[in-house]
């Protein structure tokens, strides 16, 4: 039976220095459905540590900036990726950025699909984050992988790999989120700076991962355990990808 409470392990590993730290710190956070259950995951964990303090708000207002703060918001529309990179720009550049010291956003298993352009979509996200990381030096910009589904399997998906097929429909969206994520990987992973949500979301505490394959590849997916849909989190799963962000941050 797989452990179910290795993201207190994870906070566990955090010094009282490094929560003091972070709870000084200035922090923005661009999302939507998904990093709400992110954000719900932070409190869950706050109300088991009282060590724990930061002041989440979901807010954008300059003056909220006046003092440390976890801020949070919407930005974007689902399905719109454009829009999505387009608002957290905006938002940085229209006073954010000089106010802030740790920014990020992240997009939704829903922006990703089998049509989704990824390489063109990732040239985009790295102009974007670079562009912004030029004008604010003093700024640490989080990069985060895309959020993934876990994977529909019927009597039918079964048939199609006996027979070898290439193209598997109850595949191919999570196929696409998991090439974006390799490339987001390849630039960032040695940077100190991901978020990688991703393998957070599909790797089991015992280490083992949540995968599926097809042609002899390999690709992961979402713990069943950890959403009630298919694709947000749980409480489980929330707890767990939102230990893995508070990690990060205390780190940076």
């Amino acid at each position: 039976m797989r452990e179910s409470k290795s993201y207190q392990n994870t906070i566990a590993l955090i010094s009282g220095k490094d929560w003091d730290e972070l709870s000084r710190k200035k922090i923005y956070f661009g999302h939507q459905s998904v990093g709400f259950n992110i954000i719900d995951g932070i409190k869950d964990i706050m109300s088991e540590n009282k060590k724990i303090d930061l002041n989440i708000k979901e807010t954008e207002d300059l003056n909220d900036f006046s003092k440390p703060i976890f801020a949070h918001s919407r930005v974007g529309k689902n399905a719109n990726i454009s829009s999505k990179l387009e608002d957290f720009e905006n938002l940085i550049r229209q006073g954010l950025g000089e106010k802030i010291d740790i920014a990020f956003f992240k997009f939704c298993y829903v922006d990703i699909t089998e049509k989704t352009d990824v390489q063109k979509l990732f040239e985009s996200y790295k102009q974007t984050m670079n562009n912004l990381q030029k004008e604010f030096p003093k700024t640490i910009f989080i990069f985060a992988t895309v959020p993934l589904r876990t994977v529909i399997t019927t009597w039918k998906t079964g048939i199609k790999k006996l027979f070898g097929k290439d193209y598997i429909w109850e595949y191919a969206d999570n196929i696409k989120r998991n090439e974006f994520n390799e490339m987001i990987r390849h630039e960032y992973a040695t940077s100190g700076r991901l978020f990688d949500i991703a393998r957070a979301e599909s790797t089991y505490p015992d280490g083992s991962q949540e995968i599926f394959k097809l042609n002899g590849k390999r690709y992961a997916s979402l713990i069943p355990e950890y959403t009630n849909d298919g694709g947000h989190l749980n409480k489980k799963g929330g707890k767990a990808i939102a230990a893995h962000l508070i990690a990060l941050l205390a780190k940076i």
